[in-house]
């Protein structure tokens, strides 16, 4: 495609509004890449975010799925381009900042959302498929933060570096232990990186989305060392609540996101109750993490050393899906829910002391 322009800066010089916070572009001026853009979360957030004007740059190793993405969008008159890269590599990632900056100028929020999990037991998973997860979870995010902090310092803009995490970053589970410590390690890298750049007042705002439970085809595309096929059971969300989640900070600085009550309520029963989370869990998650009946597709049809199959946002969960999160809707007015909430507490108490 032809190099764009980027578009005009509408923040003032320093990018920092009141009380010094940073300043971020409306979606509509803004260039953003996306990571693991061929599938799931990253698929919706890329037809989410180019279906409000945003430019977006769409990362994945599955070429033939990036091509028929970049022809939906320019087909509805939106604008876009791809690179195949994996994320897993430096290398890749630097690749993926340069063409964005050659095709469009700069780039405003990079997300990096890229993922795949191993279910299996812990002392079951080999070491090689633990180390090759990694990259993928782990290292492809410091690469990217990498990447575009260095790109928002040297143009003095602000920015916005979007980290997707996961319930199982802040409560270890069992049947995806590397999945879990992988995310655990994008927490901590995450939380001191938004550290040290706010003490620097770099012009970097640095969110980490927690997403519960996920209808995506991340259990098609997961390692299996289960006899059943790997699935989320009970209640789960929609794609499109995390998209919510991460086109709402790309716009508006904020430190956390929980995508659905289950993935805050999650992290706060294992921080206070930690012993009875622990039984829960053991209890509740190896049957909750796979089929009753299906059997697990065969090791080698993951996509943890090859790309899996593309242009899919819903996978083949078992489980009761979600309209919407409506966690994710009240962080985004905390003000109006906070206010909201008492309100309906003082009317509550206010009848019942009538009726008394």
């Amino acid at each position: 495609m032809q190099q764009i322009p980027a578009p005009s800066d509408s923040s003032s010089e320093t990018g920092r509004g009141a009380f010094g916070r940073l300043t971020l572009k409306p979606l509509s001026e803004q260039i953003i890449v996306i990571t693991g853009a061929s599938s799931g979360i990253g698929l919706v957030t890329a037809r989410m975010a180019a279906a409000a004007g945003a430019r977006v740059v769409a990362v994945a190793r599955n070429e033939e799925a990036l091509k028929e993405l970049i022809a939906e969008l320019e087909g509805k008159g939106q604008t876009a381009a791809y690179v195949v890269a994996d994320v897993g590599r430096e290398e890749d990632v630097q690749r993926v900042a340069e063409t964005a900056i050659r095709q469009f100028g700069t780039f405003d929020t990079w997300v990096n959302n890229a993922g795949v999990s191993i279910f299996g037991q812990a002392m079951e998973v080999t070491t090689q498929d633990m180390k090759r997860m990694f990259d993928t979870v782990y290292w492809s995010v410091v690469y990217g933060s990498k990447a575009a902090v260095r790109h928002f310092k040297e143009r003095g803009v602000p920015g916005a570096l979007i980290n997707i995490g996961s319930i199982f970053g802040d409560r270890g589970v069992v049947v995806q232990s590397t999945y879990s410590s992988a995310k655990f390690a994008v927490h901590g890298w995450t939380e001191n990186l938004r550290m040290e750049l706010e003490k620097e007042k770099a012009p970097v705002s640095v969110t980490l989305i927690h997403p519960g439970r996920i209808d995506t085809p991340y259990n098609e595309h997961a390692q299996s060392y289960l006899d059943k096929q790997p699935v989320h059971r009970g209640m789960i969300y929609p794609p499109e609540a995390v998209a919510e989640a991460i086109l709402h900070t790309a716009q508006h600085p904020k430190r956390d996101m929980f995508v659905g009550s289950q993935a805050r309520l999650g992290a706060l029963f294992g921080n206070l109750v930690p012993r009875l989370t622990d039984k829960a869990f053991e209890w509740i998650m190896f049957r909750g993490q796979q089929s009753h009946e299906r059997p697990s597709h065969p090791r080698e049809a993951g996509s943890l050393y090859e790309p899996g199959y593309g242009m899919h946002e819903r996978g083949t969960n078992e489980g009761f899906v979600r309209g919407g999160s409506l966690y994710v809707k009240a962080s985004k007015h905390p003000v109006a829910s906070t206010l909201a909430v008492a309100g309906l507490s003082a009317l509550v108490w206010t009848l019942a002391k009538r009726k008394r």
